[in-house]
């Protein structure tokens, strides 16, 4: 079926393919309308600072942007300070990252900026071997790193590292996508620089440097509710997504990478449900373009999203 309803932005969609691996962590940072009132007894959240702190309480926020801005409050903090934050560990595990659900029972270990170092790479390879994701408020960090790859041999360089300028240029307010396409542009067979921070460290150290992965080894939710943060409209309590929708999440996540070059499982998440009530590709697509069009995702991606969809609705994933 054609999709002929549908208004694309071609070129941003060929600018953006073929990035080096990229995944997200968190909604992107548009605001968000605060929780509903009327579950706002529940909506309360214990949070540390992961390096060490007191306990402090957040609640009232929709967005990603909203809860660092509470959890700064909290501690007194600079909401830029906020690198990223783990659910029930303080320590920096990629697949406990916060991202568009948080568990009614889950406590909120905020990690904040550390050192700062200054490294140059001489790029040999076309893939350097990191996996990029942000934290939906102008903060691209490393996810992981490829064991045996370029940038493995670098040791200065570390899961949880903020990248905050690539050859002087200043990338503290780019998506993760954007951040991956610059690296994998750079020139082979020239030397770049990056200025990395790192996270404030405790007394543990980060997880390893291939830590990190996609839905079978990090759940999107912990718990039987979670809360929603949205980019667009309020945040809702909802149960945990079926199994269903999870082997569909899993699909997607993977399209993602086939075609654009980036892993963001919460932007899986977030068309999976798009085409929950949908009745056909066109109806799926316009729905896409509403909330997504930023991304102009191509025609043939979008079929295959929604056969993805119809695969794990019917059992065949």
């Amino acid at each position: 079926m054609p999709l002929g309803l549908r208004s694309k932005k071609k070129e941003k969609s060929k600018e953006t393919s073929k990035l080096v691996e990229s995944e997200a962590a968190a909604p992107a940072p548009e605001a968000a309308a605060s929780a509903p009132a009327a579950s706002a007894s529940r909506l309360q959240f214990h949070t540390q600072l992961a390096h060490g702190s007191p306990t402090g309480r957040v609640e009232g926020f929709g967005s990603a942007r909203e809860l660092y801005a509470k959890i700064a409050e909290a501690f007194r903090i600079d909401p830029a300070e906020i690198m990223f934050c783990t659910l029930n560990t303080h320590k920096a595990d990629m697949d406990k990252l916060l991202g568009a659900q948080i568990g009614l029972e889950d406590f909120i270990f905020a990690h904040v900026k550390g050192q700062r170092k200054e490294v140059e790479v001489l790029k040999t390879d076309d893939v350097l071997g990191l996996t990029i994701t942000d934290n939906g408020t102008g903060c691209a960090f490393i996810k992981r790193i490829k064991e045996g790859s370029l940038m493995d041999q670098i040791k200065m360089i570390c899961v949880g590292d903020h990248i905050e300028t690539i050859n002087g240029k200043n990338v503290s307010d780019c998506r993760h996508y954007e951040v991956a396409k610059m690296l994998k542009d750079l020139e082979k067979g020239r030397v770049f620089k990056m200025e990395l921070i790192e996270p404030m460290k405790a007394f543990e150290k980060l997880e390893p440097r291939s830590k990190g992965g996609t839905l079978p080894e990090a759940k999107i939710s912990r718990g039987r509710e979670t809360l929603r943060l949205r980019t667009k409209g309020p945040a809702t309590v909802e149960e945990m997504p079926t199994e269903v929708e999870e082997k569909a999440i899993k699909k997607v996540d993977e399209l993602l990478e086939t075609y654009m070059g980036i892993r963001d499982i919460e932007l899986a998440a977030t068309m999976v449900e798009a085409g929950r009530d949908k009745k056909n590709p066109d109806e799926f697509a316009v729905a896409l373009d509403e909330s997504l069009g930023d991304f102009a995702f191509p025609d043939e991606f979008v079929f295959d999203v929604w056969g993805a969809i119809g695969d794990a609705k019917q059992g065949r994933l």
